[in-house]
C-alpha cells in the first residue's frame, strides 16, 4: 500500500503527486521520454500543427461568440458585424482564415515527412493510421467551417460535396437529403454543420492527438538514418553524462527547446500572413451573400482538397467516386502497401526515392489543374493523366518495393 505523508501541504507539489502521480507523469512524457539526437526541424511539425490548432480553437471560440448559425444573418455576422462592429473581429477572422490553410500545410509537410524517412513502417503502423485519422477530422473540419460563412462558394461548394453521398448510379437521394436536413442547403443544413465544426469534430480531433502523441511513446520516434537500436542503454550513457556517446536526448528540455525555436520562426511568417496576405485565405466569391438560384461559373474546393477534387473530376460519375476512394485509402494502407524490408530516409532507397518525388510532383500538379476550369481540353487531358498517374502509385510502390533488397547496416 502506498504511503501518504500526512503532513504534506494540501495542493502542494508533493501532495499532488502522492494523488496524481505527476512526477511520473512528467517523467514518462518530458524529460525521460527519449527523443533521437540525429532528427532535424522536421519532426517538430507534430508541435507545430498542435500549436496552430489550439490558436484555431482560441480565435474560433471569440467568432463563436458573433457568428450567427442563420441562413438570413450568417453572412452578415460575418462579414459585417465581426469584420467592422466588433473590436479586432477581422484580427480573429484573419487568424482563423490563416490557420486553416497553414494547418493543411503543416499537414502535409508532416506526412510527407513520414513517407521519406519511412517513418511508418515496422511497428509505427498505428502512428501513422492515427495520423490519417487525423488528417479526415482536419479535412471534416475545414469543410464543415468552410459552409459557415454562407458565401456563393459555402453554398454550392457544400451542395456538390454533399451531393457526393448519392453514391454516383446508386442516386441516393435520400441519403443526401438526410444530410443537408432539405433538399437544398438551407438551415438545418448550416446549423448541423455549426454543431459539427464547433463540437463535434474538434472532440474528435483532441481524442485523435492524444492517440497520436500516445503511440509514439512505443515504439519510439523515428530518425532520419532509420536506425534501431537500444533506448535503454543510451538513454543510460545520458544520465551518467556521457551525452556525446548516446543516441538520444530527453524530449524536455533540451528537444522542447528545438520545437520552441521552430515554432517562433513559424508564428513569425503565420502573423506576416494574418496582417498583410490574409487575402490568400479568402476566396473572393465567398464575399457575395449565397443564392441558390445563380451557380457560380466555376466551383472549386479550397486549395487542401484540389488534388482530391481533381482525380474525381476527370472520370465519369461512378468512376470518378470510385477513383476519389481509391486515392483516399491508398494513404491510409501505406504500410501495408510498401513490402520493403527497410526502414530508411528515401535517398537511401533506389528506386523508392524516385517514387516519392514522382508523388509529389503529380499531388502538386492535381493542386494546380483543380484550381483551373474544365472546359479548356488542354487542363481536361493533363488532369485526366496526372488523375491515372496517382492511382497507379499505389500498385506501383508495392512492386518496386516488393523486390527492394535489404539495406546492408551502416549504409
Amino acid at each position: 500500500m502506498a504511503h501518504f505523508d500526512e503532513n504534506a501541504k494540501p495542493f502542494g507539489n508533493k501532495w499532488l503527486d502522492e494523488r496524481l502521480g505527476v512526477n511520473t507523469l512528467m517523467k514518462v512524457l518530458n524529460t525521460e521520454y527519449w527523443i533521437p539526437k540525429n532528427i532535424n526541424f522536421l519532426w517538430a511539425m507534430g508541435m507545430v500543427l498542435a500549436a496552430t490548432f489550439g490558436i484555431l480553437v482560441i480565435s474560433g471560440i471569440f467568432l463563436m461568440m458573433y457568428y450567427k448559425p442563420d441562413t438570413n444573418l450568417a453572412f452578415d455576422s460575418v462579414n459585417y458585424t465581426i469584420m467592422t462592429e466588433v473590436g479586432y473581429g477581422w484580427l480573429w477572422r484573419h487568424i482563423h482564415g490563416v490557420g486553416a490553410s497553414l494547418v493543411f500545410l503543416i499537414i502535409y509537410i508532416h506526412m510527407f515527412t513520414g513517407i521519406y524517412y519511412s517513418s511508418y513502417k515496422q511497428g509505427r503502423e498505428l502512428i501513422w493510421l492515427s495520423g490519417m485519422g487525423l488528417f479526415v477530422a482536419f479535412s471534416a473540419e475545414a469543410f464543415s467551417g468552410y459552409m459557415l460563412p454562407w458565401g456563393q462558394m459555402s453554398y454550392w461548394a457544400g451542395m456538390v460535396i454533399t451531393e457526393l453521398f448519392a453514391g454516383g448510379s446508386l442516386e441516393a437521394t435520400g441519403l443526401v437529403e438526410w444530410i443537408r436536413g432539405d433538399y437544398v442547403p438551407g438551415d438545418a443544413y448550416l446549423t448541423r454543420f455549426f454543431m459539427l465544426h464547433v463540437l463535434l469534430i474538434p472532440l474528435v480531433i483532441i481524442g485523435l492527438i492524444v492517440l497520436h502523441f500516445g503511440t509514439l511513446r512505443l515504439p519510439h520516434v523515428n530518425n532520419q538514418d532509420g536506425e534501431n537500436f537500444d533506448y535503454d542503454e543510451a538513454a543510460k550513457l545520458y544520465k551518467e553524462g556521457k551525452v556525446k556517446e548516446s543516441k538520444v536526448i530527453p524530449f524536455s528540455p533540451v528537444f522542447l527547446s528545438k520545437d520552441v525555436f521552430v515554432m517562433g520562426v513559424y508564428f513569425i511568417l503565420f502573423f506576416y500572413l494574418v496582417f498583410y496576405h490574409f487575402n490568400f485565405a479568402m476566396d473572393p466569391v465567398n464575399f457575395d451573400p449565397a443564392n441558390g438560384l445563380s451557380t457560380p461559373a466555376h466551383i472549386y474546393p479550397e486549395w487542401y482538397f484540389l488534388w482530391s477534387y481533381e482525380i474525381l473530376r476527370p472520370f465519369s460519375k461512378d468512376f470518378g467516386l470510385i477513383a476519389f476512394g481509391i486515392a483516399q485509402a491508398a494513404l491510409f494502407f501505406l504500410p501495408f502497401i510498401d513490402r520493403s524490408p527497410n526502414v530508411a530516409p528515401a535517398h537511401k532507397r533506389g528506386l523508392f526515392q524516385i517514387w516519392f518525388w514522382a508523388l509529389i510532383v503529380i499531388m502538386i500538379a492535381l493542386t494546380a489543374l483543380g484550381k483551373l476550369p474544365p472546359t479548356d481540353p488542354l487542363y481536361a487531358t493533363l488532369g485526366f493523366i496526372f488523375a491515372v498517374a496517382f492511382l497507379f502509385m499505389g500498385p506501383l510502390l508495392f512492386v518496386i518495393t516488393k523486390f527492394e533488397k535489404p539495406l546492408k547496416k551502416g549504409a
